[in-house]
């Protein structure tokens, strides 16, 4: 265990230890209300450029196994947590925790009182903050703090999104050689009765491509800058759009592209994907105060009444009083403060859904979403 401090942008200093090794980082920090699944959060690529709080006291128990994460490396800026346990246990599991975040050098710290700190972030919202070791002088961390560049207007999808594209195929990417293949109809390579999606990676996590495979569709994923002709070119079924960090509004490139491609083949948006299908259509987005992240967030379906839990991670949200309600139909909402969370366009194939129906950490409650969008593919 190393000496640290962090220290967020307004003053607030909060005394820790680092768990793996010396360093310093910043980033936003923010919290996460799962009690498991840390692993899954840790290789979230929505999470790019922040430090992630775990409200549940002790984190490690279980250690991590090659078989949970959600992309092919660790994407925090750094792992803050209460107490971490060293001693893990679970038959899965093949490293540490500490082990796993040093070998992807990714700062971890504990000893810190997180309760204090959740309260803070959801009182004074989410802010910018630095961990460091090396240093334990509040005002110059304070100012490097103030330096760290802000989530609203900073587009992250670019740096996460892969620079090749991929089929997905026994769970995991299969590389493209773009070089010598056509991203053209000549791109599929399986059954005439598998439904043919492109995904546009804006930060996909891997749960996502395998519920779409669950349900009989093949899936090629394409970088994020993927332009609409390629895609129309490639002829698919479907179109869908992933998840991924930032804010929602400098993707210009992904918003224009969802904006061609609308009624073309049916879409489906998740997360970052929901806010751009919003945004192509003409709304606004706007950044939460704390944002949702978490696996126990309530969301109503207002077609049937029913209430799901469900696994959440964004801090912006598409603006419901800026969506046409002649062409949307608003789908679901957040029952913790009435921001949107789902919608459909009443004319052409399209659903978009803010929270993770395909949980990883999370509950089930939402699969039925991937469904929807095989349904709203057959009847096209």
């Amino acid at each position: 265990m190393t000496k640290a401090l962090l220290v967020l942008e307004d003053g607030r200093t909060f005394a820790c230890r680092s768990f793996t090794g010396p360093g310093e980082v910043g980033g936003e920090v923010v919290f996460n209300t799962s009690m498991s699944g840390y692993q899954e959060v840790l290789t979230d690529p929505s999470y790019s450029g922040q430090m992630v709080t775990m409200t549940y006291p002790l984190i490690g128990n279980y250690g991590v196994n090659p078989e949970d994460v959600e992309s092919d490396r660790v994407r925090v800026a750094a792992f803050i947590i209460r107490e971490y346990q060293p001693n893990y246990s679970n038959y899965r599991a093949t490293e540490s925790l500490a082990d796993y975040l040093a070998r992807g050098n990714v700062m971890g710290v504990e000893g810190l009182d997180t309760r204090a700190l959740t309260r803070h972030i959801r009182n004074g919202g989410a802010l910018r903050g630095v961990i460091s070791t090396a240093t334990v002088d509040p005002d110059a961390l304070v100012a490097k703090a103030r330096r760290v560049p802000s989530m609203a207007g900073l587009d992250l999808a670019r740096t996460v999104t892969g620079d090749t594209p991929y089929h997905w195929v026994d769970e995991r990417p299969l590389p493209i050689d773009a070089a010598r293949t056509a991203l053209d109809q000549s791109i599929w390579r399986g059954t005439a009765v598998q439904k043919r999606v492109v995904a546009i990676d804006f930060g996909i996590k891997y749960n996502i491509l395998r519920c779409l495979a669950q349900r009989r569709m093949q899936i090629v994923v394409v970088p994020a800058f993927t332009d609409a002709d390629t895609i129309r070119a490639m002829d698919p079924d479907g179109i869908f759009l992933s998840n991924g960090p930032g804010d929602p509004e400098p993707v210009d490139y992904g918003i224009r592209t969802a904006r061609e491609l609308l009624g073309f083949r049916p879409m489906f948006g998740i997360c970052l994907g929901h806010q751009i299908l919003g945004l192509a259509l003409g709304a606004k987005s706007f950044k939460l105060k704390f944002g949702h992240r978490g696996a126990n967030h309530p969301v109503k379906d207002l077609r049937t009444g029913r209430v799901e839990i469900t696994s959440q991670n964004h801090g912006f949200a598409v603006d419901t009083d800026t969506l046409d309600p002649s062409a949307v139909e608003i789908t679901h909402i957040n029952l913790n403060d009435n921001t949107l969370e789902g919608f459909r366009h009443r004319q052409m194939p399209l659903m978009a859904i803010q929270y993770h129906p395909e949980a990883a950490p999370g509950p089930h409650d939402a699969r039925y979403l991937f469904d929807e969008f095989g349904e709203m593919i057959e009847t096209f």
